[in-house]
């Protein structure tokens, strides 16, 4: 008997203003694995990022302003449940997240809803500090208590979904800027949704400018903080039994 086809895989990438980086990043995603489709979410970029991201071979979903990474998330969920994607894949398009990796971290769907490329889990030499450090550990022990697993690194954005995950998004992913990542995970494990990591290595940006300084990065966690407080007051999601995935999308 025939095995059946492996089932294609939407990496979503939400890009503002990375018109220098994401041509490549896009390009470094699809000669990675043949059953990959990208997806660039233009996040209102006023740059060449949605051509750049075309010529590379990605769709492209122009939203007419900047609303953040969780509105394009939520964009790019919408699109995956409309053409019948079970598996999804966050990448950041300034090319941090190896596309080495994304097999790995779909691994995870094996097992868990929801599989997070760890940035500390002994596996590579990414380190953070001061303030920052202290509001991730913090996050991390809170939302490890929540999974009843251990997570190390809750605020990466290079996470998996499978389709009761997506289903979840749907209703409850935060379109603001206001901790997505953290916000999203709690509503998820509350929802009934399960949770696991893979160890994965940070590289440095591939070009172009970081939209983060230390400063707000440490106000970002912050937020996320309280963003953590706010998701633990959501109402949660009712979501059908986990059940075996479909062969094909």
């Amino acid at each position: 008997m025939e095995p059946l086809p492996s089932p294609r895989v939407l990496v979503i990438m939400p890009a503002w203003n990375e018109g220098a980086v994401v041509g490549n990043t896009v390009r470094e995603v699809l000669h990675t694995n043949a059953r990959y489709d990208v997806l660039v979410v233009n996040d209102g970029s006023t740059d060449s990022t949605a051509e750049a991201a075309a010529a590379a071979g990605a769709t492209v979903l122009n939203l007419p302003f900047n609303l953040g990474v969780g509105g394009a998330m939520r964009a790019g969920f919408k699109y995956a449940q409309r053409l019948g994607y079970v598996q999804v894949i966050q990448v950041d398009s300034d090319g941090q997240h190896d596309p080495r990796n994304i097999d790995e971290v779909l691994a995870g769907l094996e097992h868990a809803d929801i599989s997070i490329g760890a940035r500390f889990a002994d596996r590579g030499d990414y380190k953070v500090t001061g303030p920052r450090k202290w509001a991730m550990q913090l996050l991390a022990r809170v939302i490890s208590g929540l999974a009843k697993t251990r997570l190390t690194d809750v605020t990466s954005g290079f996470r998996a979904a499978n389709g009761r995950a997506i289903a979840q998004y749907l209703d409850h992913y935060p379109a603001e800027y206001l901790g997505d990542t953290i916000d999203s995970l709690v509503v998820a494990i509350r929802s009934g949704c399960t949770v696991t990591q893979v160890p994965v290595e940070m590289r440095a940006r591939q070009g172009g400018k970081p939209s983060h300084n230390p400063v707000k990065a440490a106000i970002y966690l912050g937020r996320s903080v309280f963003a953590l407080l706010f998701a633990l007051t959501r109402k949660p999601t009712r979501l059908a039994a986990r059940a075996a995935e479909p062969a094909g999308a």
